[in-house]
């Protein structure tokens, strides 16, 4: 059973100013979701669910419909800020999407197969591909699901902080818990040279380079989507007068982990990641695309 693609594409933008998941960057306009397509198909997925806005499905229709056709199969989900909202609490009176584990609970009906799930702003490279579709192809319990950790040390940004889960993980590979920390930035260090540290209330707390790192590639069974529901069903509940609360992947992921509903095996990457934060960030992603193409990694023209 060929396993299927989330792509989450429905966020605002906000600190980059416009709606990167369709800004181009390759060297012929590819966008960054273009590559991640690419890598998918020749890692064996037989699906895209593109999880969007409604505002933003024609965009998204004619950029990526008819270069797909006849190589994977396309849908679309959309994340409403009401989708999966109990009524009982009334109205939804916010602007801002409920977060990345409420754009994976809108794809419930665009799936019965195996999935992985990752931004659109992000690279990733074919190799996690590869190792999350080989896992969810093979793997046979439902109740193991999986990700793709990425070292600290190559997901910072030279334009400014950036938010990362930050995994442990146990001696088996598996994740014991991921902490989001949202202000992970490299600093001169006291003795020479640099060092890498989060800012929190308390001060400063370093990392070591090799730290593995959430990117949001994440691989899940079909069994999560029960489990998710009752989780969103309670964080609305709890946070509809919580205009800016989000429900993350990774606070489903602990939950998961605490209740012993579910287990994550971690595949380390050592691979280079990159995407986009700010808009500085857009130059350098448009190099290492260009250094790819020459190096042969990608074909002159994707499609």
């Amino acid at each position: 059973m060929q396993p299927t693609l989330l792509i989450l594409a429905a966020g605002m933008g906000s600190r980059y100013g416009g709606v990167k998941q369709l800004d181009q960057f390759g060297p012929h306009g590819e966008t960054i979701i273009d590559y991640s397509l690419f890598d998918a198909i020749r890692a064996g997925f037989g699906k895209v669910v593109f999880i969007i806005r409604e505002e933003l499905r024609s965009d998204f229709e004619e950029i990526f419909g008819s270069k797909l056709a006849g190589k994977i199969d396309v849908d679309y989900a959309i994340q409403a800020l009401d989708s999966y909202v109990p009524a009982e609490v009334g109205e939804v009176k916010r602007t801002k999407p409920w977060g990345t584990g409420h754009a994976m609970l809108c794809a419930k009906n665009h799936t019965d197969t195996p999935f992985a799930v990752i931004n659109a702003d992000d690279f990733y490279g074919l190799e996690a591909f590869q190792l999350i579709g080989d896992f969810l192809r093979t793997d046979t319990d439902d109740n193991l699901h999986a990700m793709v950790g990425y070292e600290v040390k190559n997901t910072l940004s030279t334009n400014g902080s950036v938010s990362r889960g930050v995994c442990a993980v146990d001696s088996y590979g598996h994740l014991l818990s991921v902490i989001e920390r949202t202000k992970i930035y490299e600093q001169a260090g006291e003795t020479g040279g640099n060092r890498i540290v989060f800012e929190e209330s308390e001060g400063l707390t370093p990392l070591e380079p090799e730290t593995p790192v959430s990117m949001n590639f994440w691989g899940f069974k079909p069994t999560v989507f029960p489990l998710l529901e009752h989780q969103f069903e309670s964080y609305a509940i709890a946070n509809i007068n919580s205009p800016k609360a989000e429900f993350y992947i990774p606070t489903v992921m602990t939950t998961l982990i605490q209740t012993e509903t579910g287990r994550c095996k971690v595949f380390r990457s050592k691979s280079a990641w990159f995407g986009v934060t700010y808009p500085e960030d857009k130059p350098t992603v448009q190099e290492a695309f260009r250094k790819l193409h020459d190096t042969g990694a990608y074909p002159d023209k994707l499609w």
